[in-house]
Parts: C-alpha cells; structure tokens; sequence
C-alpha cells in the first residue's frame, strides 16, 4: 500500500470549513450567555482618579459595569503563561495606553459597546515615553528568562572586528507590529458544579489551563478544575499562544455573575491586548579576510520592553548559529517604555536576522564575492549535542537547487544596471532558518467496535493542517485507508500534548501519534491471532500487516481478517497511550527573489520568489507548500507594509485597523516556486520531519533589501520600505 505521509492529501477539515460546520470559540453555543465589552485606557501613564458608571449602569440590558473597585480579586498573581506581570481592573495603575479600566457586561453585544461608550474616566496622568530613539541612552540588559541569556560571547570578537582586513558595520531597524489574525482573541467563560469550561481562542490550550488555574487558587492553594476548549483557531502568529487579561477577566466576571459570559476583543482592542512585535534596532558588525572568511559578529539589538517587565522575544538565534565564525559577541538590550508587553511574533528571529543577510549581501560587494558564494564559504557544520555526530543539514543543497531554478548564474552583479522597460529589476537572496521547539506529548488512539480508529490530543490545528498530518501518520501506522481515522484537537481533557507555537507541533506530537497507532495496530493483530474464529489464529504476529484495514498474513494474503471482524468479535474498544519524546533544532533553506522599481513613483513590487528547504521528511507536501506560501507573503508584509504607528507624545496607536494597518492581499502575492529536500533526519522522533512552520518568511526582508541595492544601488536598511525611502 502507498503511504499517505508525504502526500499532498487535502485538508481532512476541509469541508467543516469552507460548509460552516467549524466551531470557532466564539461559534460555540451556551445557555443564556452575557456579553462583555472593555473599556480601554486613553492614557499611557499615570492612574485612574474617579470612574462614573451611572449612565453606563442606566443603559438598556446592563447587567454590571466592574471597574477596578468592583472587580474580583486574583489571589495569586499569574506567572508564565500568562503574558503580563500584572492583571488590569485590579488597580488604579495605567501601564499603556489601550489597558483595559473597565468591563461592561449586557444582554447583548450591542447594548455592552454602547454603554462602554457612557463610562466617564478622569485620569492623573505622566508623561509616557513610546519611542525607542526617545531612551536609547537607557538601553540595559535584561536579565535572563528561562535560562535564555541575553548575552553571548566566543572567542574575542571585539579585537577580531578590529584586525579585519575587511570590515562593515551598519544599524538596521523594524517597527512595532501587529499579528492580526482573521479571527480576533475571544473568550466564553462557563461555570458550573464541575468547575470552569472556556471556549478560548488558543494556540496552547494546557497553557491556558495552567494560567487560569493559576489565577483562580485560593489562599490554601487549591484551584477549580479548568477546560478548555479551542478545536479550530482562525490564524493566531505567536498572538494566541500565551494567555492575556480578557481571559482572567472573563472567567471572573462569568463566576461573579453566575451565567455564562462571552467576550470578543474588536479589531482596534487587539492592537492593545494581545502582543505585538516589538520596535527593534540591530547594530551589527561583521569582520572578514579578504576571501570572505568571517573573523568577527558584533551583534548588538535593543528590542521595546516595559516599565514592568524585560523579556526580550526576537532572539539572535542565527546570528550565533547559522555561519562559522570563532568570534561572536551578541547582546540583546532593552529599553523600558509606557507600552504593552510584546509577545511571540510569527519567526521572531526575522528581526535580527534581517541585520545579519542585509549585511552578509554588504559583505559580498565589499569583497567582490557572490552573495551565494560567500555564505557558502561560510556554512557550518553543527554537531547535534544529543548524539555527538554532525548534525544533518542539506543547506548547500538548498542554495544550489534554488539558485539553479531561479538563473542567478544570470545575474549582472553590478547595481542599477539591469532594466525592463521603464523598470529597474533586482535580483536578491538570503539564507532562510529557524530554531523549532518540542514539547511533551502524548496521544490517545481508540479503535472501536466498528473497526475504525481515533486519535486525541490536547494540541491545535491553528490553520496549518495538523488534523490531516495526524491523520495521515495515523491511518500509515494502523494500515487503515484515511476515511477510518478521525482525529480530535484542541481539548483539555485529551492527553497532554504541544502548544501550537515555534513550530513545535508536528516535531512533538507525530512520535506519539505514531507509536499510538503501532501499539494500537498491534495490540488488534495479537487479539486476531489468538482467536480460534479468525483466519490468522496461530498466524506469528510478527508476521501480520495492516493494509487498508485489512490484516494479511505475509506471504498468504488468503489468511486474512479485518479491524472490522477483529473488533466486532472482541467486544469492546481497544485504548492506547502513544508517547515518544524528540529534540528541538534548526530547520534551514534559501529564498531567491526579484524586485521590479519604477524610478518616477518609487514603487515596489516584488515579481519572483524561488525557495527550497531542508525540512527533514516532508509529511505533506500540499500543507507544507501552503506554509511557504504563507511565510513569504508574511515576509513581503515585514519588508514593504506593516508599520504600527504610534503617537510619540500620547503613547496611543493611531493606525489600530486593517485599514490603515497595512498587510498583503492576493495582488500582491508573487508568482512562487518552492522546493523541498525531503530527506528523513535520523535523529527525529517525528518520522524524520523538523518543525517546519516559521522557517519560510526569515530571510524575504532581507532579500527583498539585497534585491532593491541591485536594482538601484540604493542600500535600505529600515522596514518597511516605503515610497519615500526610495525616492
């Protein structure tokens, strides 16, 4: 039989979608539900002095407007998951502009925004400051989180730079942005005798049930028993992982109230609420000999933190790993500012990694050297710490096969000179990589008295096709067609499984689905075999395959039974637990791009994209490919629209819109071709496949700026670029 991984099988969710028969968190129907509305702080800095609810509380169908008098109280004050050091409505303190102060609660949607609109705040008030340039002089260095220091060093990079023979030291800078997925954060908060359900929109839901449960111990540390429920998530980036204030909130309001309260953020809400990426300088400075052989990386960022806490999200993690280098000092700084915590932001490494290929494609002009040659004369063999042996990376093969595809042996490398028409065309590369997680997981395979299979896991489908990877990997391990295997996500009550973030996913949860189905498969041949009704009775189990839900003895496939017959016979479903543990890595591939420029108007337009990836085993070539399409439409976004604006004098944003807030649409989507090594690795646990997911994307900014030198000699190195930075 041919295996169904590697296949581009359809999505198996498909049709629920694309029919309405997905339950988004906010579709799910409860009994008499309340609605909740927030009301957002004006201010950036200071306290809240006087709050009037009385026209608020007078409006049609208000049942309660909680402010930070009124609202419940949190006995214990939440840690990691949760993405704040500090709960709103608990206090008079304001920390930014668009924190929640109040939380109206109404029959309907309509009547809780319209009275949120009644409540009266006076504010004292500071001033804030809400730009970097505004505290570069303040920059520090955070400590430590999760034992992830925010300083490295090997060797001495300092006197290395100094000796280079050749040398290029420059600043590279992004903005603040925003996840905006379609759909926005909502909870729906249940209680009953049993404890608390909420139908969250989660990319991790055992995450979120440790933030609640966290949130909701009482003093002797005992805490309600807490689900959650999130089995399809409408885009989420890294903004759905952690837990944040609506969810708390909620939960308490719902409990206050005794009847169920449903919450979605608005659009404008969720540019304050949900995290974001944060502004971020990069100084880098790269030393070389003359044949291109890096001496020195002096990599210093400053990333936007809080008054109230430091951590750092764009790690550094390629500037460290990606080239050989024997001197590399990188420090990740911070500068407190009056604006919300940022948070994980699809492959948080794009930052810093734009400084590090914009600057690689700086080198390569300096020395005179191909921009492919140069990172080929600098690759780097990585040893694997959990086997001692290198670790298997096909980049070289990436560059080779994309760099074929596209014609680059084509390219004139000289700036300006290459034009179609009234249009200046660039060619431009980068190197593409990402450092994936893996998290314990376990996964539940039940075979029922009909003969068919299901699989449980408590990790997400957040839009990238994990119901149908599970289920491919399931129906190959039970030899049963596709249509036999149900898989279920996105539940608290299923095996504990990965969070659905830093491309985690498939490289955590494939082993267990996996050795799920093989204890199930043969746990069902031992019960054939030993069965004096089964035509396999006395059949060595060894020597029984499964076969599109067929069991044959090898070599006599006239001995044969089914999962069916099997089943039915035995009398009750069979239950396994799968669980095989994996290790996190560094996925790697290459993107080729061409930029067309019309000199007269400044505008851009990227035409072209040729891509190829070492992934290790592709698992499913139609999801994948679907991820890369993703990830250079989410890069084009970083390099040449996403901007979020914010007014230096009042902390506030001003563009908190799809409107204003710029991001690609299918117009601007270039024509792609993308390739795959699909090459099993042989240390993965996960059927040989890495963790793939935020790999494409990396490196498109930083292609994009190499291919606007070539086109124009100009070198630009703030995202986005905009109009007014080329003219």
């Amino acid at each position: 039989m041919t295996e169904l991984v590697g296949q581009g099988v359809e999505r198996v969710d498909g049709r629920a979608k694309v029919t309405g028969a997905a339950r988004y968190a906010a579709d799910n129907e409860v009994s008499d539900p309340l609605h909740g509305f927030l009301v957002m702080s004006t201010i950036a800095r200071g306290e809240v002095t006087q709050i009037n609810t009385r026209a608020a509380l007078a409006h049609p169908g208000v049942v309660q407007v909680f402010t930070h008098t009124t609202m419940p109280r949190f006995r214990t004050v939440p840690g990691f998951p949760y993405n704040r050091t500090f709960i709103p409505i608990q206090d008079a303190r304001i920390h930014h502009s668009g924190q929640p102060v109040a939380y109206v609660v109404a029959e309907t949607l309509e009547q809780a925004q319209e009275a949120a609109a009644l409540v009266k705040i006076r504010y004292r008030t500071e001033k804030p400051t809400a730009r970097l340039d505004d505290a570069l002089d303040e920059a520090f260095l955070p400590d430590a989180f999760r034992e992830r220091p925010n300083e490295v060093e090997h060797g001495d990079a300092e006197a290395a730079f100094a000796q280079a023979e050749v040398r290029v030291q420059q600043t590279y800078t992004s903005p603040m942005q925003h996840h905006n997925p379609i759909e926005p954060h909502t909870t729906t908060a249940v209680w009953n005798d049993s404890g608390l359900t909420l139908y969250e929109s989660a990319q991790g839901v055992m995450l979120t049930r440790i933030a609640v449960t966290n949130a909701f111990r009482d003093a002797d540390g005992n805490a309600p028993d807490i689900r959650i429920i999130s089995p399809y998530l409408g885009g989420g980036f890294g903004a759905k992982g952690p837990t944040y204030p609506h969810t708390l909130l909620t939960s308490a309001v719902a409990r206050e109230l005794r009847r169920p309260v449903k919450l979605v953020l608005s659009r404008a809400q969720m540019f304050t609420s949900n995290g974001h990426r944060a502004e971020y300088r990069h100084r880098i400075r790269l030393g070389a000999t003359r044949r291109g052989e890096l001496t020195a990386i002096v990599g210093t960022s400053t990333a936007q933190v809080t008054r109230i806490d430091e951590r750092i999200f764009n790690t550094s993690d390629s500037t460290l790993n990606l080239y050989t280098c024997p001197n590399i000092h990188v420090r990740q700084m911070g500068v407190r500012l009056d604006l919300p915590t940022s948070s994980y932001m699809r492959s948080p490494e794009t930052t810093g990694h734009f400084g590090l290929e914009t600057a690689l494609d700086e080198l390569s002009y300096e020395l005179g050297i191909d921009p492919v040659e140069l990172r080929i004369r600098n690759h780097r063999t990585v040893i694997n710490p959990s086997t001692g042996e290198p670790y298997e990376k096909h980049l070289l093969e990436c560059y080779r096969a994309a760099a074929k595809a596209f014609g680059w042996s084509r390219r004139n490398p000289k700036p300006g000179t290459t034009r179609d028409g009234d249009e200046y065309v660039g060619w431009g590369m980068a190197t593409e990589t990402h450092t994936y997680a893996v998290n314990p997981s376990q996964a539940q395979i039940v075979i029922g008295l009909n003969g068919r299979a299901t699989v449980r896991a408590a990790t997400q489908d957040i839009g990238t096709g994990t119901y149908t990877v599970l289920t491919q990997v399931a129906a190959d391990g039970l030899g049963m067609p596709l249509g036999h295997v149900t898989t279920l996500l996105g539940d608290t009550t299923f095996p504990n499984a990965s969070l659905s973030a830093a491309s985690a996913t498939m490289a955590s949860v494939v082993g267990p689905v996996s050795n799920g189905a093989e204890q199930a498969r043969e746990a069902v041949i031992a019960l054939a075999v030993a069965d004096p009704r089964s035509r396999l009775h006395g059949v060595p189990a060894e020597n029984v395959v499964a076969e599109n839900g067929d069991l044959f003895a090898r070599g006599d496939r006239r001995r044969r039974d089914s999962y069916r017959a099997v089943m039915a016979r035995h009398g009750s479903e069979i239950q396994v637990l799968g669980s095989k543990p994996n290790n996190g890595g560094h996925t790697f591939g290459a993107v080729f791009l061409e930029v067309r420029i019309r000199p007269r108007l400044g505008g851009i337009r990227v035409s072209r994209v040729v891509t190829a990836y070492d992934l290790g085993r592709v698992l499913n070539r139609r999801t994948a490919h679907g991820q890369v399409m993703g990830g250079v439409t989410w890069g084009i976004g970083f390099a040449l629209f996403e901007h979020t604006m914010v007014d230096p004098n009042t902390g506030r944003v001003t563009n908190p819109s799809l409107s204003s807030y710029l991001v690609p649409v299918n117009a601007d989507t270039p024509k792609l071709e993308v390739m795959f090594v699909d090459r099993p690795i042989g240390d993965s646990q996960a059927l040989g496949a890495r963790g793939f997911g935020e790999t494409p994307g990396t490196g498109v900014p930083a292609a994009i700026s190499n291919a606007i030198y070539h086109a124009t000699g100009r070198r630009l190195r703030d995202v986005p670029f905009t109009r007014d930075k080329l003219l």
